[in-house]
């Protein structure tokens, strides 16, 4: 077959620009890259010939090598594992498969541009396009591959511009080797000398000393003139100790965070290291990691989710998704079993008791990991909810064995503090005397919840309202009843009485009288109202604003209606109810002129004027918006 010349996909050939001008602060890292590649692949291999033993490959001495040529300049890491085909060797390299692309390079430019090299780096980690790395240290880039189980190899060149190449190759041995032409060794520009056999030590040991596989190096060196270059015999440059199966004194903090950033493509330190060691009649050891920053991808549809499970030691599976809760999916970690099958498949896992006891355990060790960090480590805490707060409460709706637990690792903000989130028992802690419940308020902003009519009762009498702007808030209130023994409620559902017993019992009497006097106006509009609204009643929640609409208690607010509809559910419609301020001079003047002219032709406009602001206020929409306006303006020029 011909050699066949491609173009880069616009988003890589962008990336690659990137590269080339140092996106990377650390150089080094681009090896660290091939040999985590190259794990992999060592993985994916064994695991194949585990599940089909018929499999045409050679698996009696899979390793990793890394060649250096300081002659030719040139360095080689090739491995003996599963390869590619030409078909994934066009789709993988190629281009950027992966959602969110435009997003992530938006982000990636933004965090070049402010310098901010923790963020690039995180975010090329992030979204697992660390083998474009290799265009920082290298002037021509060539892969040479050859799946397992396939006649021949495929050759993929390229020199970091516009274009690569791809040819077929008859002999090309089973795995996958990248050569590097390398850059002149640069010190300034921090570009070391990559055929140096210390500097490569130095990395493998630095990033890569845990890979279960052995990582050999082979140095060339030229041989007298005339002679043939001899190859040095191999060196074994990791020790291949699983950091989970070694005692914690053993292992140092950096070595267990390189294993984070091996296993989950990040390129920043984790948050939180958490080990497990069950035994008894099943046993297992885990190693989870808590992130640092949240993956700009973790509500994408397809983000990978789930620990390598690994079996004696023997890598089974990427992204165990059996093992960890759906509201967990950003813990990354390695969990080793003692007496799972090697060839069980994911469909069985779902159904494995053992699995099920491990996911169990499982959460509820992250969990109470960041509740002792909530108390011990506030600042850490801090980070952890910033980035992660919203997925954890999406175990709120349907993790009822740890709900308990959830809710009293959650934070929210709050009127009682612009700054700082709350907890629920802090909450409970400062409830006023006479309060019954843990008022809330859902909406899409602090600035709109703080400004919206259901807040004013509240603010007049300093009651503390929880301000919930997450999608997941309008769902996982419906399903949490109480906390403490304390009914959570909505300031924009049911009917409202704030105060001491004594002030409920005053506030009820005027309220029947208030009621005598409104009586007419209320049926009036009621049946103007007719098709927008259940019910018209007085307000006990407004102090300055006119009116307001209301969700009846058991009702959906609009919120969530919109939410189900944005996830291609429809919910059957739900009239609201208004309810009117009787202290306002609106009410009151529209009150005097139902009851001097109820046949006045005006007034029905004023009716749907007032439901109209009702909702605006809110941030509702109106059903006729043109409509809305063009009263609004008549109204505006009779006044002039």
């Amino acid at each position: 077959m011909p050699t066949e010349t491609f173009e880069f996909q616009v988003e890589a050939q962008r990336l690659l620009q990137m590269m080339i001008h140092s996106i990377y602060s650390n150089k080094d890292v681009f090896l660290r890259e091939l040999v985590s590649n190259s794990s992999d692949a060592l993985d994916k291999l064994r695991l194949a010939k585990l599940r089909d033993d018929t499999l045409d490959a050679d698996v009696s001495d899979l390793h990793i090598e890394i060649e250096a040529d300081p002659e030719a300049r040139t360095l080689t890491v090739r491995d003996n594992g599963i390869g590619m085909s030409h078909d994934e060797v066009v789709g993988l390299i190629g281009t950027i498969a992966n959602s969110g692309t435009a997003a992530f390079l938006k982000e990636l430019q933004e965090a070049r541009e402010a310098q901010d090299s923790a963020a690039t780096e995180g975010l090329i980690g992030q979204f697992g396009v660390g083998f474009y790395a290799t265009f920082m240290v290298a002037d021509e880039v060539v892969l040479l591959t050859r799946r397992a189980g396939e006649g021949h190899g495929t050759r993929w060149t390229s020199k970091g511009e516009s274009t690569y190449t791809v040819e077929t190759v008859e002999d090309a041995p089973q795995g996958t080797a990248v050569t590097l032409k390398l850059k002149p060794a640069d010190d300034e520009d921090r570009l070391y000398d990559y055929t140096s056999p210390w500097k490569i030590r130095e990395i493998v040991k630095r990033y890569s000393d845990f890979i279960t596989w052995p990582i050999r190096m082979v140095n060339r060196s030229a041989g007298a003139e005339g002679e043939k270059e001899e190859a040095a015999a191999p060196e074994t440059l990791n020790s291949m100790k699983a950091l989970w199966a070694r005692s914690r004194e053993d292992v140092g903090e950096d070595e267990y965070h390189e294993l984070y950033k091996h296993i989950s493509h990040d390129w920043n330190d984790p948050l939180e290291t958490i080990r497990l060691q069950a035994e008894g009649t099943f046993e297992y050891q885990a190693l989870l990691f808590i992130p640092a920053h949240a993956p700009h991808d973790l509500f994408m549809q397809g983000y990978k989710r789930g620990v390598q499970l690994y079996v004696k030691r023997v890598f089974i599976m990427d992204d165990c998704e059996a093992l960890m809760p759906p509201y967990l999916r950003f813990v990354k970690g390695v969990v080793d079993a003692a007496d799972l099958s090697l060839n069980v498949s994911r469909e069985i896992l779902q159904q494995d008791r053992q699995i099920q006891l491990m996911h169990r355990r499982l959460a509820k060790k992250v969990l109470s990991t960041i509740k002792e960090m909530m108390t011990a480590e506030p600042e850490k805490y801090a980070v952890l909810w910033r980035e992660f707060g919203r997925v954890l409460k999406e175990g709120l709706i349907g993790d009822t064995e740890n709900r308990d637990t959830l809710l009293a690792i959650s934070s929210f903000a709050t009127t009682h503090d612009p700054e700082q989130p709350t907890t629920l028992a802090s909450y409970v802690e400062r409830m006023k005397e006479g309060q019954e419940f843990v008022y809330y308020a859902t909406g899409e902003s602090r600035q709109a919840l703080e400004n919206s009519p259901h807040m004013e009762a509240f603010r007049a009498r300093g009651v503390e309202v929880l301000l919930l702007t997450d999608p997941v808030d309008e769902v996982w209130v419906d399903a949490v009843p109480s906390f403490e023994g304390k009914e959570l409620r909505s300031i924009a559902k049911g009917e409202v009485e704030l105060g001491t017993e004594e002030e409920k019992k005053e506030a009820e009497t005027a309220r029947e009288q208030r009621q005598e006097e409104y009586a007419g106006l209320l049926e009036w509009l009621k049946g103007e109202l007719a098709e927008q609204v259940k019910d018209v009643r007085l307000s006990s929640r407004l102090t300055s604003s006119p009116a307001c609409v209301v969700s009846d208690t058991h009702d959906a607010t609009p919120a969530l209606e919109n939410l189900y509809r944005a996830m291609g559910q429809e919910l059957p419609p739900v009239k609201r109810i208004l309810e009117l301020n009787p202290d306002h001079a609106l009410v009151a003047g529209l009150r005097t002129a139902h009851a001097e002219r109820p046949d006045d032709p005006a007034l029905k406009e004023s009716a749907e004027l007032l439901h109209g602001m009702a909702l605006l206020a809110e941030g509702g929409e109106l059903a006729d918006p043109a409509r809305f306006v063009r009263l609004v303006a008549d109204r505006l020029e009779h006044t002039l």
